[in-house]
């Protein structure tokens, strides 16, 4: 699949995979001043300099890089951002920084990562009652709890 992807800096970089079987692909911090500094516990938004066009039935996925969550602390705010396929701006990441110490962003760094996934459209009919299942209404640990 071949996804089209507008550069809005010069200095902004294509997603990249880490491996040839990597299913996300980094996204790289592409901002107007040469780095951010992000507080303990807040969030800013780190532009990527891409608008990406993903193809109709898929959305973006936007995770957090596992090393950076890990060892640095930062994170999608989100937890998972959403980009819709007709979504055409900038790709922004809301950094949160879970840690105790201010983190720095240069330009550059990779800052999360991109899966492509498709999606069911779907429509919901009201209804008056539910189906019965075995789980019923249990909700949280109902299932047991190991």
């Amino acid at each position: 699949m071949k996804i089209s992807v507008q550069k809005l800096r010069e200095t902004a970089k294509l997603p990249t995979r880490g491996s040839e079987k990597a299913a996300g692909y980094d996204l790289y911090a592409c901002m107007q001043q040469e780095h951010l500094d992000i507080e303990p516990h807040t969030t800013a938004m780190v532009g990527t300099g891409l608008a990406i066009a993903v193809p109709d039935g898929y959305f973006g996925a936007i995770f957090a890089r596992s090393g950076l969550a890990a060892k640095q602390g930062l994170r999608p705010a989100n937890c998972v951002g959403v980009a819709d396929s007709d979504y055409r701006g900038e790709y922004m990441i809301a950094l949160h920084n879970d840690s105790e110490t201010a983190r720095r962003v240069e330009n550059g760094d990779r800052i999360a990562q991109l899966v492509i996934m498709p999606f069911l459209p779907v429509e919901f009919d009201e209804t008056e009652m539910l189906d019965e299942t075995q789980r019923g209404a249990g909700g949280f640990g109902s299932t047991g709890t190991k």
